[in-house]
Order: structure tokens, then C-alpha cells, then sequence
């Protein structure tokens, strides 16, 4: 079985991908590998912060690794919140204050359109690939469901009436953002195997 890090501390964001991973890779959690600091997640896009993550854990650890970035861009606010996505209402990256925040903003606004983008930077053996998942929709007036994390009860995916937290979590991933990378990044991983 191989070994691979998954370079996040959100035990959503592991929860999701682990349900989605082929039975012989083992994936590791940053806590697994004994790794507490905070990586730095300096990057002007998502890319660059994707990379940045998982070079961190290769570099130090040499272990092969994946890290996403992941953000919400909303047409009318410019793309917004999109690289500062987590800690869009301030650094405690509090989801609530986040939603608040826009909502706030898009009070008013009849252009509701907004599109989640995930980028996975996989590095093997000191080699790096990128894999970029999208999912279009809209912002919703307020909140609608309880299930998931971050800005899912606001976002509603196009071709549903509902919104991403009044999803059932194998439903959520067939089609959102992470799961489209994922998919992409566990094709890749496959065709290795």
C-alpha cells in the first residue's frame, strides 16, 4: 500500500477525499506525519497556494503529497471572495462571519452567479502535477441546510434546487469542486498503480 499525505488540517476537506481514494494508497493526515505547524498559504492564487502546501511537506518531510486550495469566486463582486475564500471576514476564518460577509455584500445584487474552483498540487517524488475542479452556481439570499462546511449552505450548484449543505456527502461529491479534482487526481493515481 502506498503512502500519501494529504497536507490540510480540515477533517472535512480528509473525510471527503478519503471516501473517494483507491484501496492501495493509504492516506495520511498532517497530524499522521506528526506536522502541527501552519503551512503558509501566501500565494496570490490558488495554484501558487496549492503548490506552496505541498512543497512545504515535500520539502521537509519527502514524503509524496497532495494540498488544495480551494475558493469561492462571485461574478458580481469582482471574483471575490475567491484566494481569501477561508478568512474573507478576518484571520480567525470563522465559516459564519465569512457568509455573513457575503451576503452583506451581495444584498441588493440580482447577478447571483458564483463558481467554486479546488486546485490539488500533487507532488511524487519531487515532481509536481496540478488538477483544477469547478463546479458553476449561484449564491443563495440566505442560508438553506446544515450538512457540509465553509460557504456550502449559500451556494446552491447549477442544476439543483438545493444547496450543497442539504446535500447528502456522496451526492455533494459527485459534484463539486474537490470531488472533480479528486477524481482527477485519483485517475492520475490509478493509471500509476
Amino acid at each position: 500500500m502506498r503512502k500519501l499525505v494529504f497536507a490540510t488540517n480540515n477533517d472535512h476537506k480528509l473525510k471527503e477525499i478519503t471516501q473517494l481514494m483507491p484501496m492501495y494508497f493509504e492516506l495520511l493526515s498532517l497530524k499522521d506525519i506528526g506536522c502541527s505547524e501552519d503551512i503558509p498559504e501566501t500565494g496570490p492564487t490558488l495554484e501558487v497556494n496549492a503548490a506552496q502546501k505541498s512543497f512545504y511537506i515535500w520539502e521537509k518531510y519527502r514524503m509524496n503529497c497532495f494540498a488544495d486550495d480551494t475558493g469561492l469566486e462571485i461574478e458580481a463582486l469582482a471574483n471575490e471572495p475567491g484566494v481569501y475564500s477561508a478568512r474573507y471576514a478576518g484571520e480567525e476564518k470563522s465559516a459564519s462571519a465569512n457568509m455573513d460577509m457575503v451576503l452583506e455584500k451581495m444584498a441588493g445584487i440580482t447577478n447571483r452567479r458564483a463558481r467554486f474552483r479546488c486546485v490539488i498540487s500533487l507532488i511524487l517524488e519531487g515532481m509536481e502535477i496540478q488538477f483544477e475542479g469547478v463546479v458553476l452556481g449561484e449564491i443563495l439570499p440566505q442560508r438553506a441546510g446544515e450538512a457540509g462546511f465553509g460557504y456550502d449552505p449559500i451556494f446552491r450548484p447549477e442544476g439543483y434546487s438545493k444547496s450543497f449543505a442539504q446535500m447528502s456527502e456522496i451526492e455533494k461529491n459527485s459534484v463539486s469542486h474537490r470531488g472533480r479534482a479528486a477524481e482527477k487526481l485519483i485517475e492520475y493515481l490509478t493509471k500509476l498503480h
